[in-house]
């Protein structure tokens, strides 16, 4: 009986999405757009934290972990969050050009991670669109070298997390390429 309940209710729970980058990428920024429809003043995130996100035009729930980034020893413990995740949201600065290498290998080191589905879609949220300089999302998917991800549906789209561009449009395609996972299982 027990195990019954606990069954459903674990099956209510809304599907889980990680939201992960590096560091000064802007991930808390995003999520409290995509939670509160506002710009929150926000310091790096220490640990992580959870909330529930709707998505704009499907009713979709999500629980996104944002997990802070905090150097090689935080980044060790991101394999631990990936248990039940059913999609990634990867931020990634725009303009910062310096870091696409360091960005791109910790995205594969993650989609190597064996607590991982295999399949789990990505979305790439090419953040601060608005500043001079920043890439193309055409340079970008070169430069994080998407196209190797043949194992998942990948989906990169600019955005500004100030303003709240593309957030939402993001979002809603992760929901479609989750949905489409399903629908083939």
């Amino acid at each position: 009986m027990g195990q019954c309940l606990c069954r459903k209710w674990f099956q209510r729970r809304p599907p889980r999405l990680l939201m992960l980058g590096l560091d000064g990428t802007g991930k808390t920024t995003c999520f409290y757009r995509l939670k509160l429809n506002k710009t929150v003043q926000t310091t790096p995130t220490i640990g992580f934290g959870v909330e529930m996100v709707t998505t704009n035009r499907d009713g979709q729930s999500f629980n996104i972990l944002v997990v802070g980034s905090g150097g090689d020893k935080l980044q060790r413990l991101w394999r631990h969050y990936c248990y039940n995740t059913v999609g990634i949201i990867y931020v990634v600065d725009s303009a910062d050009k310096e870091r696409l290498a360091e960005a791109r290998e910790l995205l594969f080191s993650i989609l190597q991670t064996p607590e991982l589905s295999h399949g789990t879609p990505v979305l790439v949220l090419a953040n601060k669109q608005d500043l001079e300089g920043s890439s193309h999302l055409t340079k970008l998917t070169d430069e994080l070298q998407l196209h190797k991800l043949v194992a998942n549906p990948w989906h990169i789209q600019g955005a500004c997390a100030r303003t709240g561009d593309g957030l939402y449009k993001g979002l809603d395609e992760l929901s479609r390429m989750i949905r489409e996972i399903k629908r083939r299982r």
